[in-house]
């Protein structure tokens, strides 16, 4: 089996940064250290090699990741190893949910990216706005996908609805059961692009893959019609080349999204809010009861809604608090072995 890489993205860019005895290749799958890796000659598994071990050990967003771009070694007994990971032109990030305000990688490399809300029994609003800060801040294109548009009865008008909250991005209506739809996509799979899908267990981004790949290459499962909920069917990051060329990348369904470092993003997923917070009369307004504010004056006219005002204070709190947790990371491990809870050591004389 031979796989062509330039219909998976690569290019003289990311040639120019091999080196000799060393074989390119693109990550479809990372599993606790070994990464199953598309060459030309066909996939291969390969464990991380010490460079990417030590990169890993002061980052561990740099460990590899579906989508990642990476350089094989081959050692003389067999063993082949990931040597290097290639810059990331672009990387959806969000936030762990542990105590040490850092991230998690789902993905790299994408072109971009469909947050898959399903139409029924109607969608998440919210979750879209937050899925799109994070797809913002990644530098990908970012796209909706309402799917399962089959259950709704006019997914049209949801469409309009929905395109309310998501200023200057596409909303699809999209039936991957029924194939309707499904010609948008498909564009954003052409040779050399790679789209990502990024939504909840059940949303069907599953059923997407299948229907853009044209055969079953991936698991899904059947929704419960009274609330439109599914099992979880993904659970591992998986890139999957498209015939014709390009790729599509199904992540595992996120029940919970934490914004790591977004602020760009959430300025563009809520342009319509950041545009009337920069025509208000002070610049340091804090839309309370200052006189001239543009944002009390669209929420009295009913131009911009509560909940939408509501959204945005609450991820903007979100971001302040995670960068005050990651300041105060960065800080600790940059102390080394002679700081202890937050004083010097000093020599005894």
């Amino acid at each position: 089996m031979t796989i062509d890489l330039t219909a998976l993205g690569w290019d003289t860019a990311r040639a120019a940064a091999t080196r000799r005895g060393q074989r390119p290749g693109r990550v479809a799958r990372a599993d606790r250290g070994v990464c199953t890796v598309l060459c030309a000659e066909g996939p291969v598994r390969a464990s991380l090699g010490g460079s990417v071990l030590a990169d890993a050990a002061r980052d561990a967003t740099r460990l590899p990741c579906a989508g990642d771009w990476v350089l094989l070694g081959t050692w003389p007994d067999g063993p082949v190893t990931v040597e290097k990971v290639l810059p990331r032109r672009t990387v959806l990030v969000r936030r762990t949910a542990g105590r040490d305000a850092s991230g998690q990688v789902l993905a790299a490399n994408l072109d971009a990216v469909a947050v898959v809300e399903p139409v029924h029994p109607e969608p998440n609003v919210a979750r879209v706005e937050r899925l799109l800060s994070l797809v913002h801040a990644s530098g990908a294109r970012p796209l909706v996908v309402l799917s399962k548009a089959d259950l709704a009865a006019d997914p049209a008008a949801v469409a309009r609805q929905l395109a309310r909250v998501a200023p200057e991005v596409p909303v699809l209506p999209v039936s991957a059961e029924q194939g309707g739809g499904l010609d948008p996509l498909r564009a954003e799979v052409a040779p050399g692009r790679t789209l990502g899908l990024l939504g909840i267990s059940g949303a069907g981004k599953s059923s997407l893959v299948n229907a853009l790949a044209g055969v079953e290459v991936m698991p899904t499962q059947a929704i419960r019609r009274v609330d439109g909920k599914g099992r979880h069917t993904t659970t591992w990051r998986s890139l999957v080349p498209i015939p014709g060329g390009g790729a599509v990348l199904d992540t595992p369904g996120v029940r919970a999204v934490g914004l790591l470092d977004g602020a760009d993003g959430l300025d563009r997923t809520f342009a319509d809010v950041t545009e009337l917070a920069s025509a208000c009369r002070f610049a340091d307004c804090r839309h309370a009861v200052e006189p001239g504010c543009a944002v009390r004056e669209a929420l009295e006219s009913g131009e911009l809604t509560a909940r939408r005002w509501e959204s945005w204070r609450k991820l903007q709190r979100e971001l302040a608090f995670e960068s005050r947790r990651r300041e105060v990371r960065l800080a600790a491990e940059g102390r080394g072995p002679g700081w202890r809870r937050g004083r010097r050591r000093t020599a005894r004389p």
